[in-house]
């Protein structure tokens, strides 16, 4: 995706502050001097077997974008693919529910959506915040010696793959739940409050992947200690069994060769880990290291000179 967006004209508008020029989360737009939009999409397949948890993890996950930008959500649009003649409407009629209860607990509104019918469901949500301008969060700001706190721990990748292959078990599912349906207001409002210089979420592209882009966009190197990335409770097991390993985790292993470098001591489940396609992941924020101790989350590396965008794990 990458070439194809380096393919498509930039906007020149001067009020875009926040577009396509760096990897960010999300776009921000400047309506006035004291005011601009954040906006973000994302929308996924079923990970788990529950609509109703669905729903609640699709909109965590999209809203999660605007807490990495430092915005505050207020609407929402639902979009659903879904084949009502095999599925029925009560399983959508969950899903709904539990991304509309996530929304209202963001203190946002859902205001409607797009439905189409589609072979495979698929669920996610637009979502538009507000913000300051010029007090967005960027992933552009990181400084050599920033530490690297990272505000959830990592592993939903391999829960979800083993739970399609019926082998996940079933307190391990329950416990990445808990982690993709929980918001990151409070560890955005942190991030805010301790002078972060940048912030990302950790999805798809996994911790590697986020912070790669996190660290060229800053012109700087990370260096990441394998040993302290947590993970969710059993995903590590899982990570140890080929079966688990999301075929997002492949991709995202495969690419990281071509910018990262592991040190000989690091397990070989160590390294899925922080390569995993997480969903609805936590915060990873570079911060001043004297205030990394104020942010909710595990200190799992640092900022560092050297080739923009080069990450180590040691």
């Amino acid at each position: 995706m990458a070439s194809l967006l380096e393919a498509l004209p930039r906007p020149t508008d001067p009020n875009v502050l926040v577009g396509t020029a760096i990897a960010d989360d999300a776009g921000v737009y400047r309506l006035r001097d004291d005011l601009a939009i954040v906006q973000s999409v994302d929308f996924f397949t079923p990970i788990v077997d529950d609509p109703y948890d669905f729903g609640r993890i699709a909109a965590a996950n999209s809203l999660s974008d605007l807490y990495a930008m430092g915005a505050r959500p207020l609407t929402a649009l639902n979009l659903v693919a879904w084949p009502v003649e095999q599925l029925g409407t009560e399983p959508l009629a969950d899903i709904l529910r539990g991304g509309a209860e996530v929304v209202a607990s963001a203190g946002a509104a859902v205001l409607g959506g797009h439905t189409i019918d589609d072979p495979e469901p698929k669920y996610g949500l637009a979502v538009t915040g507000i913000v300051d301008p010029g007090e967005e969060l960027t992933i552009a700001g990181g400084a050599p010696g920033d530490a690297l706190v990272l505000t959830k721990p990592l592993g939903a990748g391999a829960v979800s793959t083993a739970l399609k292959k019926e082998f996940a078990p079933a307190e391990t599912v329950q416990a990445a739940v808990e982690v993709m349906t929980e918001l990151n207001a409070a560890a955005a409002a942190a991030a805010r409050a301790v002078g972060a210089h940048a912030v990302t979420d950790v999805t798809g592209f996994g911790l590697l992947g986020h912070l790669h882009d996190l660290a060229r966009a800053s012109g700087t190197a990370a260096e990441v200690d394998a040993d302290e990335v947590p993970a969710i409770s059993g995903a590590l097991e899982l990570l140890s069994d080929d079966r688990a390993l999301a075929g997002g985790t492949r991709r995202n292993h495969e690419h990281a060769q071509t910018y990262a470098s592991f040190a000989p001591g690091v397990s070989e489940v160590r390294r899925w880990l922080v390569c995993d396609a997480m969903t609805s992941g936590g915060l990873l924020v570079a911060v001043p290291a004297d205030r990394a101790s104020e942010l909710p989350g595990v200190i799992i590396g640092r900022l560092v000179e050297g080739g923009p965008g080069e990450v180590t794990v040691r």
